[in-house]
């Protein structure tokens, strides 16, 4: 039988517990409905949990159960509330306020769903105010993150329509409240809203990593080697999960003079720090390349940069430098704590390009050099360069890695199979993957420049 919602009485917020929600050992504030009932009467219970309820004894409000505000001014005291089981049996805790100012005092984190006569006048409203809803958007403006069910007129349905279209979850007739009915609407209504705020968490989280994403292949370098013969491939694949950028960074242009500047490098860490510092030291090296400087002079430069970006003085970065003549048959090589490129020649193994005298890491020596060297590359060549990621993933379950030597072993394999431009890094990144029984948990960087013999 329906219960009548009894009227809060005027007491003080806090003396009523309406400043705090009430804590799951005391009994419910005066404006909680569930009692103790245990009669078989009809009589309001008076909402301390003593008075005697419609035959279904209920919670003290110390259960976790649902618990819903109505607001309503009803003089007449038609409108009752039927008693409200959730969909585990518990009892549905019920609050009432008689006006939106009083709701606001009673809105603690503990109510789960609203259930809001359309009737209501907002605090301050003008009693002229041609805005039927001017009430509930108060209280989504109130409580954007709670449930909300619009209480309206019997047979006004397109009011309570309109009340779902600006944020309601679900409206009811005020004549048709019953057990059953408001019972299901509360429970839909609250897990509504969570899937509902779910799903904008979702969508938002959707957004964030397409912005992300975007920026960071935005980020990633385009070759400028127009007008040069050589051919370019690449492969990059980051550590961190579902990133696009890591701490490994490359580059490569040609210059007015005809030479092409090809460079790879690799940041220490794996993080978005990391990151954002190789996208500071490639930019660096193509402004100082496009502005004539090489070997030494550009890598000293390059130093300072990092140790003005860098976030913590221990952080450094390997690199690895090639100005190739615009003959193609010859370049310069600098090599700051970074592996050595390998170089396939017409007629000869893959091999590494012989530097013992290179310098050390950019960051860990102040007054560091970094000689260039000289070497010979033919006629026909491929030049591959990479980060440290492609050689020390492990081979099998032990902890031996790959290394160079393994490196150049199946590179050579590779090639002696026809493969070559991307369809060779392709199988190399694959197959180091594969080895290491998964996922590298390093970013890896591998670049193939590639001159055809004829080659102007």
């Amino acid at each position: 039988m329906p219960v009548p919602i009894p009227r809060q009485r005027a007491v003080p917020a806090a003396e009523g517990g309406q400043a705090h929600a009430a804590p799951h050992d005391q009994a419910a504030p005066a404006h909680d409905t569930t009692g103790t009932g245990t009669g078989t009467g009809t009589g309001a219970g008076d909402g301390n949990g003593s008075g005697t309820g419609s035959g279904t004894g209920t919670g003290t409000g110390t259960g976790t159960g649902l618990s819903l505000l109505v607001i309503e001014d009803d003089p007449a005291g038609s409108l009752s509330v039927p008693e409200l089981l959730d969909s585990a049996g518990k009892p549905i805790r019920i609050r009432t306020a008689r006006n939106l100012t009083e709701a606001e005092r009673l809105l603690t984190d503990d109510v789960h769903c609203i259930l809001l006569d359309l009737a209501l006048p907002a605090p301050g409203a003008a009693e002229a105010d041609e805005d039927e809803l001017v009430a509930l958007k108060h209280v989504l403006r109130l409580a954007p993150r709670h449930a909300v069910l619009a209480l309206t007129g019997d047979g006004d349905a397109e009011r309570g329509a309109e009340a779902v279209r600006v944020g309601a979850q679900d409206y009811l007739f005020r004549d048709e409240l019953d057990t059953r009915l408001l019972s299901r609407a509360i429970r839909y209504a609250v897990e509504r809203k969570r899937a509902d705020a779910a799903q904008r968490q979702l969508t938002e989280s959707r957004l964030r990593a397409q912005e992300n994403a975007r920026l960071e292949r935005g980020l990633l370098p385009t070759p400028l080697l127009e007008g040069s013969p050589l051919r370019f491939a690449a492969r990059y694949r980051p550590g961190r999960s579902r990133a696009l950028l890591g701490g490994d960074f490359y580059d490569t242009v040609r210059t007015p003079d005809g030479s092409v500047h090809v460079m790879i490098g690799d940041v220490c860490g794996h993080g978005p720090d990391e990151a954002a510092l190789g996208v500071e030291l490639r930019i660096a090296w193509r402004a100082l390349t496009f502005a004539g400087l090489c070997g030494d002079e550009l890598l000293s430069t390059l130093q300072k940069v990092l140790e003005h970006e860098r976030a913590d003085e221990e952080i450094f970065a390997t690199l690895c430098t090639v100005d190739i003549a615009p003959d193609g048959r010859r370049a310069g090589l600098c090599l700051a704590g970074h592996p050595s490129p390998l170089i396939a020649r017409e007629g000869r193994l893959a091999e590494l390009l012989p530097y013992e005298d290179s310098g050390p890491a950019l960051g860990l020596l102040p007054r560091a050099r970094w000689p260039r060297k000289q070497v010979e590359l033919g006629g026909k060549w491929s030049l591959m360069l990479y980060t440290d990621g492609l050689i020390e993933g492990r081979i099998g379950q032990g902890n031996q890695r790959l290394g160079q030597e393994g490196m150049v072993e199946m590179v050579r394999r590779q090639i002696a199979e026809g493969l070559g431009g991307d369809e060779l890094l392709e199988a190399a990144v694959n197959e180091v993957r594969d080895l290491n029984g998964g996922d590298l948990t390093d970013d890896v960087a591998v670049l193939l420049l590639d001159r055809a013999p004829g080659a102007r």
